[in-house]
């Protein structure tokens, strides 16, 4: 039986190989155990964002389809709720607006012209008063007084000149006689002159007393109404003391003045030559509430050159007392009524590179830009006079998110223009919009 030798193969340079399992490199693959879970879930999330931009790419190539067969960002794709209003035709009055105050038509202060200590006052503070109406009375007596004095003087002065005067008879006819000389004839003649004089500046001095007295009772001047109170009863007043006794205001008619750009001179002075009254109107501070309607009065002469800027004056009826002395207000002249134009709210006007514009809905509830020229605006309405036809309906509120074709739910405003402050831009995919996105107002 032949023997089995076992022949080793390997290459004789390479030295027998031992594999060696040291305990500290076992445990420190167990712990590194997480770091493999951290890989995998990296992997995983970044399988799957993948995964939903090449979803996309793929929806992009077949026709920019979203759900539902919609094209992604087509103008009808969405519907844009909008507020509406309805064009009208009419008139719209054209007017300058400026700032003014009111003044009183007539003011005066009331002073004393003698002097003396009041012992009655016959108003009330805030009183209305018609002219010649008793108000305050000074202390009469002293005036009184010389009143009977200037009285006494010309009884006096008088009975003396009837005396000279006989005297000057009886010597005429002597002179005639020959038995004075014309010398004493002359003196006596200058005696009644004399007390002539002396007559008359009796009456004078009792005319002074009587007009004293009459200062002593103290009327209104003008018809208006009674300030506060400057002097209390008891006091003693001087005619040249610098305060007055009270301040009477006349209210009806009042008066305002108000100032307009000189470059709206011409359009009033135009209007002026017609010889029609030109009407004003006073609004409230916040230029919302009509408090009373004038007619224009007068224009200043001149032009303030520090502000450019001219001064008017109107005056109101003011019957119901809607104006007080000082009052802030705004003035609405006016100057031109636009006849038959159209008329749309003006936050429904909008500005681009190509002009003015509207959005206009159609029957299909579909928006469509209509381009206007537009003949006037009157703060919350304005004029067209081409573009658009009465019975049109614009948008008036959330143009910002409309282009032409745009589909819109369309409600009707409440008033005559959207509240001020809201949308007034279309998009930047709008032909009338400007470079940056959006017409400026």
């Amino acid at each position: 039986m032949a023997s089995t030798e076992s022949v080793d193969v390997r290459d004789p340079r390479t030295p027998p190989s031992t594999t060696t399992f040291s305990p500290g490199s076992q445990g420190a693959a167990k712990k590194r155990w997480w770091v493999w879970f951290v890989l995998l879930a990296i992997v995983a999330g970044g399988f799957w964002y993948f995964r939903g931009r090449n979803s996309q790419a793929d929806a992009a190539a077949a026709g920019g389809k979203g759900p539902g067969g919609a094209a992604l960002g087509a103008p009808g794709s969405f519907v844009v709720p909008v507020v509406v209003a309805t064009a009208t035709k009419g008139d719209l009055p054209v007017f300058l607006n400026g700032l003014g105050n009111v003044t009183a038509f007539n003011t005066v202060t009331v002073r004393s012209r003698v002097d003396g200590q009041i012992v009655k006052i016959n108003f009330v503070e805030g009183q209305n008063v018609t002219a010649g109406q008793a108000l305050v009375e000074i202390d009469p007596r002293p005036y009184q007084v010389q009143l009977e004095q200037a009285e006494g003087q010309l009884a006096k002065d008088q009975a003396q000149l009837k005396d000279v005067q006989v005297d000057y008879e009886r010597f005429k006819l002597l002179f005639q006689e020959g038995v004075i000389p014309k010398q004493q004839l002359d003196t006596q003649q200058a005696q009644v002159g004399t007390f002539e004089g002396a007559i008359k500046a009796d009456n004078a001095t009792i005319d002074n007393a009587k007009l004293q007295i009459m200062y002593s009772h103290i009327t209104a001047p003008i018809s208006g109404r009674v300030g506060l109170r400057l002097v209390d009863m008891g006091n003693m007043v001087h005619a040249t003391d610098t305060n007055g006794l009270l301040v009477i205001t006349q209210l009806q008619p009042i008066a305002t003045l108000f100032s307009l750009p000189q470059d709206q001179l011409p359009q009033v002075m135009a209007r002026m030559k017609n010889g029609a009254p030109i009407v004003v109107e006073a609004y409230d501070r916040d230029n919302t509430t009509k408090l009373a309607a004038g007619k224009l009065l007068t224009i200043d002469n001149q032009i303030d050159t520090t502000t450019g800027t001219y001064k008017l004056k109107a005056v109101f009826d003011n019957t119901k007392n809607e104006l007080f002395p000082n009052q802030f207000v705004n003035v609405h002249l006016l100057v031109d009524t636009k006849k038959n134009v159209v008329l749309v709210p003006t936050t429904a006007i909008l500005r681009g590179p190509q002009g003015t514009y509207v959005f206009a809905v159609g029957t299909d509830s579909k928006v469509k830009i209509h381009a206007v020229t537009l003949a006037e605006a009157n703060g919350n309405i304005t004029g067209i006079s081409s573009g658009l036809a009465p019975g049109d309906v614009v948008v008036t509120d959330g143009q910002d998110k409309l282009q032409d074709g745009s589909k819109v739910e369309p409600r009707q405003s409440s008033g005559p223009a959207a509240p001020a402050g809201k949308s007034a831009a279309a998009t930047a995919n709008s032909p009338f919009a400007s470079p940056a996105g959006g017409p400026a107002r």
